[in-house]
């Protein structure tokens, strides 16, 4: 599952983040990174960009970056 198909109040742990080249260094760089915790905490009306919590603070990126981003759930097994 991705980043993106999140729901709203839910936890995840990142488990590998794609992309290449600056889009993925800047993922990186932004704290998301593999084995880290993250909740989705909104999405915008029209369904982009979504907001998350990562580290302890609010980060909000563009939904199809999102898409880069593998996660497993809370209680999901991998």
């Amino acid at each position: 599952m991705t980043l993106d198909k999140l729901q709203v109040g839910k936890s995840a742990v990142i488990s590998k983040v794609g992309g290449e080249g600056a889009l993925r260094m800047r993922l990186l760089d932004m704290g998301l990174i593999p084995r880290t915790a993250v909740t989705m905490v909104k999405i915008a009306p029209m369904g982009d960009p979504v907001e998350i919590r990562v580290r302890g603070y609010e980060l909000t990126i563009r939904k199809e970056d999102a898409g880069y981003i593998e996660i497993t759930e809370s209680g999901e097994t991998a």
